[in-house]
């Protein structure tokens, strides 16, 4: 009854000719902004529940798709088995990573057309006359005897360790001067970030095999996918920097850049992609992003990117934290004191390395509720200049905390 207009209630006896239904023009108002409160929450919860029943609807097309194509494929496999040969095949291109690309799809399918041509002829051969057999069977085992030969001499080439071939001095100097290159148009404008990436991509074809290249052409993809606003560029400058680097890391699993800049463009392809998808792009964000931490412990733009992941882990929406509850057993945890904690490791490794750190700073101890370290923090940050877009939203979201 406390929680209930006076007006509301039952009138007494002797009341008369008042009614009981009026209310006060003040308790009007409280009725109306609490209906219209509910009014709110309930159309929110509409639309949530409605983003999640299309969110489930994209995740069983995704898993049916998935389910037909591991069919085929087993299919496809089954049929190679019936037909039997000498000949070895390289796996080159074929992905051995956890990213099913488009290429290693085609890569398979054609090889199941060629075999299936082999083992046909093969199987006409059958019908010939024996002398024909015995002649094509021995061509096919001179050619069998021929692959393996070369194979095993391109394979002593080879280093165990896959390591690349090694250039010779003046393609060395090259590279070098190169890299030094890259480097430094990475870190110019938009013009030079655009020259870079051109730079890289003409020299692909003489430096492909190596790894501070690959990377760093990576990195490139990742500046283009900043630089354009159009959503299918974006989606297929970040598609192929993660290509280049799915390769890389097969053979160079221990380079921290390539963890790192593998975990960004994860990050980047996920933008545009289903609630589901993007919380999965998470998972692999943190594993790669640990993993490059474990190599280059004193790198504090690690930190910096582990501690964005924290804080979007803390900061997960009511319809985002059903959906991981719903499609992973163990979800991510993170909360704003451990943002909190790799921002500041961030101002310990290299004090003022960003605007957009400081400012997260200050939202971490507005959040906690220590409203003196915010604001504190936001005044170191108002002292370094917006040197990235990134620092320009900073600077946007520094005005807003400000007002």
């Amino acid at each position: 009854a406390q929680a209930v207009p006076r007006a509301l209630l039952p009138a007494e006896a002797g009341d008369g000719a008042v009614s009981s239904l009026l209310l006060r023009q003040d308790e009007q108002l409280e009725v109306l902004e609490r209906l219209d409160f509910v009014v709110r929450n309930v159309v929110e919860l509409r639309k949530e529940v409605e983003e999640l029943r299309n969110s489930l609807q994209h995740l069983a097309v995704e898993i049916v798709g998935e389910v037909r194509t591991h069919l085929e494929e087993t299919q496809r496999m089954t049929r190679r088995k019936k037909f039997p040969f000498c000949r070895d095949r390289s796996d080159s291109t074929g992905s051995s990573s956890i990213y099913f690309t488009a290429g290693s799809g085609n890569a398979n399918t054609d090889d199941g057309e060629s075999e299936g041509g082999y083992s046909t002829a093969n199987a006409e051969s059958d019908y010939d006359r024996e002398s024909e057999r015995e002649s094509e069977e021995g061509d096919d085992d001179l050619s069998c005897d021929t692959v393996k030969t070369v194979r095993r001499d391109s394979l002593d080439l080879v280093t165990e360790d896959e390591s690349p071939l090694l250039l010779d001095s003046s393609l060395e100097e090259g590279l070098g001067q190169l890299l030094e290159q890259a480097d430094r148009l990475h870190s110019g404008d938009e013009q030079d970030k655009r020259e870079g990436f051109q730079l890289l991509l003409n020299n692909k074809l003489a430096y492909a095999g190596q790894q501070e290249f690959l990377w760093r052409l990576a990195r490139a993809h990742s500046d283009m996918w900043e630089l354009t606003e159009d959503a299918d560029e974006r989606r297929s400058y970040a598609t192929g920097g993660k290509e280049e680097l799915e390769l890389a890391l097969q053979k160079w699993d221990q380079s921290a850049e390539c963890h790192q800049w593998f975990a960004i463009l994860c990050g980047q392809m996920s933008e545009y992609e289903s609630i589901p998808k993007r919380i999965q792009a998470g998972y692999i964000f943190k594993e790669h992003i640990d993993k490059a931490i474990a190599l280059k412990p004193q790198d504090p733009q690690l930190y910096y990117l582990l501690g964005r992941w924290c804080y979007q882990v803390a900061h997960l929406g009511w319809l985002e934290k059903r959906t991981v509850s719903a499609l992973f057993e163990v979800p991510p945890t993170a909360t704003v004191q451990d943002a909190l904690q790799n921002f500041l490791r961030v101002e310990e490794l290299s004090p003022g390395f960003s605007k957009a750190g400081r400012v997260y700073i200050a939202k971490c101890y507005k959040d906690l509720g220590e409203a003196s370290a915010a604001v504190l923090w936001m005044d170191l940050a108002s002292e370094l200049p917006a040197s990235t877009k990134e620092d320009a939203d900073s600077e946007r979201e520094l005005e807003e905390m400000r007002s």
